[in-house]
């Protein structure tokens, strides 16, 4: 929180008034308005960036002003340049949550009233809990995120009631029944999100504003071509797929659509019928007469033939359940379900259990499995048996899973382990291992032999049996050999889908899948995996891929992690199913019964952006219609703006018009960048580039794409439970627009998790609030400054820094890298500023240097500031125009000897006062009445500017023996040899030679990798001497001196030394590194 004293909240006071003045003169020159020049853009001419629409069921949060602040910098950044700049901004509204959302609160008023009194209503403010890209539980602008949850409810950690998140928006229960209507949603929260980002400062063009789904007519309409075109290219087919399922919504839940488990997929299992031989036990008595199988799901069917037991959790809970009219499958409810919605259930969609079992029950029943060289194996206690995953059934063979065998070795070794659980010595004592595949490293035998190579004791030694696991399933599949089976001699990764397939074919097995990893839809319910026949986009299809990989090849994503990151999806991504039955957006063309799912209208819609304005002319719902009418919208005019069609000639829209829309697209089309979180690589950004291949010519495919990783809050994550947690809203009321811009940039560029520092942010207030302070001074005491060109040795520095700062922020910018360009374009210059005037002493700071510098760092920090820019340009500099637009600022070529032989100064300053100061405190030591008078009053400094004698002899060898194509030295062996044949080398022993010269050799070798090759010459690319020289005044006035002397390293002016001529020859000056001592 900003420090709650006056004085702070006047500073930031101060920032947010100037806002509120800088968004008065934006809006009244219309400076964001985005308007494409007569003739075609040439490179650099335009830049066109946009942003995944957020999702309207709530506030704008820290986390969305995170990624947008990357294409806000990005824009800005090309505005400053002179580029024609087009920032558009929209709000996603199509799928379920809102659906969902307002179906909870319809139910709650009629379970509990209106407005609901919901049960154990004593209640206790507690913070509420959710995780933050989850619709529920965001705070209302500026309070705090807490809510009231009843103590039952706090208590159990049970959810909240929709009703009780909406009140913590800060609704009243008359607004929140209005909610109960999803379109509401669409209405309240889109409108509040354009004032939030205006006030962030966000450098949009909000003619082009619009929302999803069929409320808005126009955007309907290009959804509905775009899904028409894709159909008729033969990219959207009706098929019957597994898909990941929502039972509550009774339709595919995907990523968009989930609470958690997004990226989770389909995992197909190979479900092994393993026959219960009768007579049955008492407690599956009622099942006689009919087919009673264990179904166990594994993903390695090949090595079914080496089974000599089954495996189930005691304690599991179980039961058997009616496939058809003469099969029972004995598995988990969780995995009957997903069966039921796999089509094998007696009834469809819901299992029938006949009898219900644990795990206990299931010990010791005989089974007949297929493939199984062993007749009759029997089911066996294990301990790691999951039920969360499978069936809760697991197939045992020994032979290659060291899982297996170490659980078989514990029964067979110890009876007491067989007693607790009623195992007879028959089910376990007679089974051997039967080896079915020869591994490459273990042999055909290799659970049992790399558990013994790692000393595996116990089956409850999980670290080192999955290390194991992992070894010898990777090389048993790759490399392994079946040496049984119809299929022996083949390598183990070709016989795998055979052997599945006669499994399958013979009726001895079904295929089952189920998720990979837990999901929960937005409607609360955990989900399945279905198999439904509905409208897939036949994405991962050869020919379409091919096409996306070039586009990617061609596009600009600023870090091989996130190349990667598609490269892999690309490499898995498969079908898609693209309706749904359940929640908002636009109907399918050709089977209305369905709407398009949020992440396939999503990916096209850049595009839409270009004409938006020409159809809905600001309205975001498209209710103005003076312009086009929607049902004049058809296929033709669509293809003609975006795809190269003919002019539709029969066209309601006026030809003027739709030449207008045409050449407005051409302008901005390809977009040059989309800026988004990583976590949409997975679907919604290469969606995007798929869609893009199979619609737009070539020309128009995307270029660029940035990833950024998630947004920490104080170094901790992001979560409204423990009050870490920001609406966009509430930072800019606690911080103002500016300093929280500050802060985003500071927070990081790369893929990894970024970190919104809450001091930072405050200190962007006093950073920026005294720097107004600072050039407002500056320019009252206008006169007072030196005038003329820039003269002193302290004045060359600073305009050399001042030329630097443009140079390398405009490619920090350029590569957008807005914490490396928040460094060099404001802090490195406010450093530079400073030492300015601490060098300038009595002369004082020129006039005409400091103007350059208030221009420039005015211009620099534009793109993250804007704000406190415009102020600046226009109410301190007195600057016509915009400051936003005024041009990146023009610069020399940075003299780079300058700026180390001021390093050399700075350097040689700080050494020398750390010098005197213990020189000083040495003598205080030993003289307790060293008063003034006694204080050292003379500098003597003693350079030496270029290496001479046996270390000119080594850097030589050095030189010789640096690649500078590998920026490598040859080995220590060479560089010895070079030596021992060079004239130092040949002068008497060289073992003392050696010693002499290796501690050298190896710290330049050090200093070449710190600082580069620069580090080898003989000299400094400047006079050591003329710079201390000219810089003697400021040397005396920092260090207090009242006489300094440089004096080059010769045998004379040791003589000046007197009795302190040791001390320098003890420590001789060498290039770089001169030696003070004081008198």
């Amino acid at each position: 929180m900003a420090e709650e004293s006056g004085r702070s909240f006047a500073r930031r006071n101060q920032l947010l008034e100037i806002e509120k003045q800088v968004h008065n003169w934006w809006t009244e020159g219309d400076v964001f308005k985005a308007e494409p020049k007569e003739s075609p853009p040439k490179v650099g001419e335009k830049f066109f960036g946009n942003f995944p629409f957020p999702y309207m069921n709530g506030y704008l949060h820290l986390g969305h002003a995170f990624s947008v602040s990357k294409l806000e910098f990005a824009a800005a950044y090309h505005r400053l340049k002179g580029a024609t700049v087009l920032l558009p901004f929209a709000f996603h509204c199509t799928g379920m949550p809102i659906k969902a959302s307002s179906d909870k609160l319809t139910r709650e008023i009629s379970m509990f009233g209106n407005p609901p009194v919901f049960p154990a209503r004593e209640e206790e403010n507690v913070e509420t809990e959710a995780k933050v890209e989850t619709e529920g539980n965001q705070p209302a602008p500026g309070g705090k995120f807490k809510g009231k949850k009843s103590k039952a409810v706090a208590k159990t950690g049970g959810d909240k009631y929709q009703w009780e998140i909406m009140r913590s928006y800060g609704l009243s229960d008359e607004e929140i029944a209005k909610f109960t209507d999803p379109y509401y949603w669409l209405t309240y929260f889109p409108p509040l999100a354009v004032e939030d980002l205006k006030e962030f400062g966000l450098g949009c063009d909000w003619r082009r504003v619009f929302i999803t789904t069929d409320i808005n007519p126009y955007f309907d309409s290009f959804v509905r071509w775009q899904m028409r075109k894709l159909k008729a290219s033969g990219r959207i087919v009706k098929d019957l797929r597994y898909t990941v399922y929502s039972p509550l919504d009774g339709q595919p839940c995907a990523d968009h659509d989930r609470a958690s488990g997004e990226g989770v997929i389909p995992q197909e299992y190979t479900l092994i019928k393993m026959e219960v031989v009768s007579p049955f036990p008492p407690k599956m008595s009622a099942l006689e007469g009919k087919k009673v199988f264990l179904a166990a799901a594994t993903l390695r069917p090949e090595t079914m033939y080496g089974q000599t037991n089954a495996w189930v959790l005691p304690e599991g809970k179980y039961g058997a359940f009616e496939i058809n009219d003469t099969e029972v499958f004995v598995m988990t409810y969780r995995a009957a379900l997903n069966l039921a919605y796999q089509r094998l259930s007696h009834i469809p969609e819901k299992p029938t259990c006949l009898v219900e079992l644990s795990g206990q029950d299931l010990i010791g029943l005989p089974l007949r499995s297929p493939l199984a060289f062993n007749e009759i194996i029997y089911t066996l206690p294990m301990l790691s048996v999951l039920t969360d995953k499978g069936t809760g059934i697991v197939t045992s063979v020994p032979s290659d899973s060291p899982d297996d065998y170490m659980a078989l070795h514990d029964l067979k070794s110890k009876p007491a382990f067989r007693a607790k659980f009623g195992v007879k010595d028959e089910w376990v004592m007679p089974f051997e291992i039967v080896p079915i595949i020869n591994h490459p490293d273990f042999g055909d035998r290799s659970a049992e032999r790399i558990c013994i190579e790692k000393k595996i004791k116990s089956q409850n030694e999980r670290d080192k049996l999955d290390e194991a696991k992992k070894t010898i399933y990777k090389g048993g599949f790759y490399e392994g050999i079946m040496i049984v089976g119809e299929f022996a001699g083949m390598k183990v990764q070709e016989a795998k889908g055979l052997i599945r397939s006669n499994l399958l074919e013979s009726n001895q097995a079904v295929v089952y899948s189920e998720p990979e990893k837990k999901v929960m839809s937005r409607s609360g319910d955990e989900c399945v995996v279905a198999l439904t026949d509905q409208w897939y986009i036949t994405y991962g299809e050869s020919e379409w891929r091919k096409a996306a990989e070039e586009c990617l090849a061609n596009m600009n994503l600023y870090s091989d992690e996130t190349r990667h990151g598609f490269e892999h999806t690309l490499s898995w991504l498969n079908q898609w199913a693209c309706s749904r039955s359940f929640g908002l957006g636009t109907r399918i063309p050709w089977d209305e019964e369905f709407l398009v799912e949020s992440l396939s209208d999503s990916t096209i819609y850049m595009a839409y952006y270009t004409v938006a304005h020409f159809l809905q002319k600001g309205d975001m719902y498209g209710n103005d219609r003076s312009s086009v009418k929607p049902e004049h919208l058809t296929d033709e005019v669509w293809e003609f703006l975006f795809c190269d069609g003919p002019f539709p000639e029969n066209s309601y829209i006026s030809s003027s018009l739709l030449k207008e829309m045409k050449q407005e697209f051409l302008y901005w089309y390809p977009f040059d960048l989309r800026v988004s979180g990583k976590d949409l690589i997975q679907n919604h950004l290469t969606f995007c580039i798929y869609n893009h291949t199979a619609l737009f010519p070539k020309h128009h495919w995307p270029r660029g794409f940035r990833c950024n990783g998630h947004i920490m809050l104080n170094s901790e994550k992001m979560s409204k439970s423990t009050g870490n947690f920001r609406t966009l809203r509430q930072a800019i009321e606690e911080f103002s627009a500016d300093a929280t811009r500050f802060s985003l940039a500071d927070a990081g560029d790369g893929m990894d998790d970024a970190n919104f520092v809450f001091e930072t942010a405050n200190a962007a207030i006093l950073r920026l609030t005294k720097e107004i302070a600072w050039m407002q001074e500056v320019l009252d005491a206008e006169t007072s400054l030196r005038t003329g060109p820039p003269s002193t040795y302290a004045d060359r520095v600073f305009a050399n820094e001042i030329n630097i700062a443009v140079r390398t922020t405009e490619k920090n910018y350029s590569e957008y890298m807005f914490r490396d360009a928040l460094k060099t374009g404001f802090y490195d210059l406010q450093a530079a500023r400073d030492e300015y005037r601490l060098s300038c002493g009595s002369g004082g700071m020129n006039r005409d240097l400091l103007w350059r510098f208030m221009d420039v760092q005015t211009r620099l920090i534009a793109p993250i500031c804007p704000h406190y820019a415009e102020y600046a340009w226009r109410k301190l500099l007195k600057k016509d125009g915009y400051g936003i637009k005024a041009g990146w600022p023009e610069a020399d070529l940075p003299d780079l000897s300058l700026k180390k032989a001021n390093k050399y100064l700075q350097d040689t300053i700080v050494s020398m006062r750390k010098l005197l100061q213990k020189q000083v405190s040495g003598s205080k030591k030993g003289n307790a009445n060293l008063t003034s008078q006694n204080k050292p009053s003379v500098g003597l400094v003693y350079v030496d500017e270029q290496y001479s004698g046996w270390k000119k002899e080594c850097l030589g060898i050095l030189q010789r023996k640096f690649d500078t194509s590998t920026g490598s030295f040859a080995p220590d062996k060479e560089i010895l040899s070079e030596l021992q044949k060079s004239e130092i080398g040949q002068q008497g022993n060289f073992k003392q030679i050696q010693k002499l010269c290796m501690p050298f050799l190896r710290f330049k070798k050090d200093e070449v990798v710190a600082v580069g090759v620069q580090a080898l010459d003989l000299k400094l690319p400047f006079g050591e001497i003329e710079v201390l020289e000219k810089n003697s005044e400021l040397i005396k006035r920092q260090l207090g001196l009242e006489t300094l002397e440089i004096l080059s390293m010769t045998d004379d002016a040791l003589e000046r030394a007197g009795p302190h001529a040791a001390v320098v020859k003890q420590n001789p000056p060498s290039p770089g590194n001169p030696t003070a001592i004081f008198l």
